[in-house]
C-alpha cells in the first residue's frame, strides 16, 4: 500500500472525563466486551511493524479513546522508538510518518507538550465554545467543569508552539449561540476549529435527546457561524474551519478531506487496545469488527468482504439527493447521518437527518462560498 491512515484506541474507552453527550459510550455499550484496557508493549510493537512493513510512501498514526493519554507518556516515547526501529529495519527511511492525539487536555504538562512538540504530533484539543458551554456538559468524574483546565493545556501548547486545532461539539445548547462561541474561540486566539455535530444513540430518534441536534437547529448554526467567519475572511482575518474548507475545496474541484463529506465510506482502520481492527469510529462494534493485526495484515483486513460490505452499505442515497441541485457538495454526508441505511425491501435509502438544515445553509451561503472560491483561485 501507497499510504496507510490508522485511528488507534490504547485506552480503549476509559476516560477520566464523564461528557454527558459522548457517543463512544453508546458504542462500548453496545458491543460484547465494553472495555478492551490498556494496549500491551507487544501489540504496539506489532502495529507498528506491520503499519511500516506495509505501506510505502506515508503512514499516519493518529491516536483517540476514550483517553490516549491515560496510558502515560512512556507509551508514546516507546512509539516513537519502533516507527524508528522499523523504518531502518524494512530500509524505508523515506516513509513519511504523521502522528496526532486527540485529547481532553486533562494531563497535558510541559513534559506531555515538549514531548508532542519535538516528534511533531497534531493534537485535537476538545473545547466547546465558551466557560458556560463547555462546563454544561464536559465535567470530570465528580461532576465539575474542565474549561479552566482545558485553557490551561492550550496555553501549554502554545508555549511549546505544538500544533493544534480546537474540536468543538455541536450541542442543541451551542447551536443556538453559534455567532458567540465563534467569538469566544477566536478571542481566545484560536484558529483553526472543528466543528462536530452531536450524534445520537444507536437506535434513538434524532434530535431527542437533550444534547442532540435537530436539522432546523444545525442549520441555523451553519448559516450563524458562517456570516460570523465571512466577515472575517473578507476582512483579511483567516480563521480555519474545516467544513468550509472542504466545501470551498470541493468548488475548486478537490476532493473532500474527509469520508464524511464524500458521501461514501472507506475503510481507514480503528484499532481497539487488544488489537481488534474496524472500518469507522462510529462503528467499533461485534458485527462490524474485521479481526485482528494478530492475525492478519492491514491489506488483507481492509479489503476483506466484511469491509467492502461496510463500504457499500454507504452507496444507495435517497431520490431527494440524487436529484437535489447541492447534491455534488453535499453528497449526502456521513453515513452514520443516514442511519438506518436500509428500510427494507422496496424502500428509499434513508435521507441524512440534517437534510433540511443542509439545504438551508446551502440557500444561504453556496454564492459567497464560490465567490472566496474564485478569490483563493486567483
Amino acid at each position: 500500500m501507497k499510504s496507510l491512515s490508522l485511528l488507534i484506541k490504547p485506552a480503549s474507552g476509559n476516560c477520566q472525563l464523564r461528557c454527558r453527550y459522548c457517543f463512544y459510550e453508546n458504542v462500548t455499550e453496545s458491543r460484547q466486551t465494553a472495555n478492551y484496557g490498556v494496549m500491551k508493549d507487544e501489540t504496539l510493537d506489532l502495529l507498528v511493524r506491520k503499519a511500516i512493513a506495509e505501506t510505502t510512501d506515508q503512514c499516519s498514526f493518529a491516536f483517540q479513546g476514550g483517553e490516549p493519554t491515560l496510558v502515560g507518556l512512556d507509551f508514546y516515547r516507546d512509539l516513537i522508538k519502533l516507527q524508528d526501529k522499523y523504518r531502518v529495519e524494512y530500509q524505508k527511511k523515506s516513509l513519511v510518518i504523521h502522528n496526532a492525539i486527540q485529547t481532553n487536555g486533562m494531563l497535558l504538562d510541559d513534559d506531555w507538550c515538549a514531548f508532542l512538540a519535538q516528534h511533531k504530533f497534531l493534537v485535537g484539543l476538545s473545547l466547546d465554545g465558551d466557560k458556560d458551554i463547555h462546563d454544561l456538559n464536559r465535567v470530570d468524574a465528580a461532576g465539575k467543569g474542565t474549561y479552566n483546565r482545558v485553557i490551561k493545556a492550550a496555553r501549554l501548547l502554545e508555549k511549546h508552539k505544538v500544533e493544534f486545532n480546537i474540536l468543538v461539539v455541536v450541542t442543541r445548547e451551542l447551536a443556538r449561540r453559534a455567532k458567540h462561541v465563534y467569538h469566544a474561540l477566536v478571542n481566545n486566539g484560536f484558529r483553526y476549529l472543528q466543528f462536530i455535530p452531536c450524534i445520537d444513540d444507536f437506535g434513538q430518534e434524532p434530535g431527542s435527546s437533550p444534547y442532540s441536534l435537530t436539522a432546523e437547529r444545525y442549520g441555523e448554526f451553519l448559516k450563524n457561524l458562517f456570516d460570523e467567519w465571512y466577515k472575517d475572511f473578507m476582512a483579511g482575518r483567516y480563521i480555519s474551519i474545516r467544513h468550509f474548507d472542504n466545501w470551498i475545496h470541493m468548488l475548486q474541484g478537490q476532493p473532500p478531506e474527509t469520508c464524511s463529506m464524500s458521501g461514501r465510506c472507506t475503510c481507514y482502520g480503528v484499532i481497539e487496545a487488544d488489537g481488534s481492527v474496524y472500518p469507522c469510529d462510529f462503528y467499533v462494534l461485534d458485527e462490524w469488527r474485521l479481526g485482528s493485526i494478530k492475525d492478519s495484515s492491514f491489506a488483507d483486513l481492509l479489503t476483506s468482504q466484511l469491509a467492502q460490505e461496510f463500504v457499500q452499505m454507504s452507496w444507495p442515497m435517497a431520490p431527494k439527493c440524487q436529484s437535489c441541485q447541492y447534491y455534488p457538495i453535499c453528497r449526502g454526508g456521513c453515513r452514520r447521518d443516514r442511519e438506518p441505511l436500509q428500510l427494507g425491501e422496496g424502500q428509499d435509502a434513508s435521507l441524512n437527518v440534517y437534510c433540511d438544515g443542509y439545504l438551508a445553509f446551502f440557500d444561504h451561503t453556496l454564492g459567497r462560498m464560490q465567490q472566496i472560491a474564485r478569490m483563493i483561485q486567483r
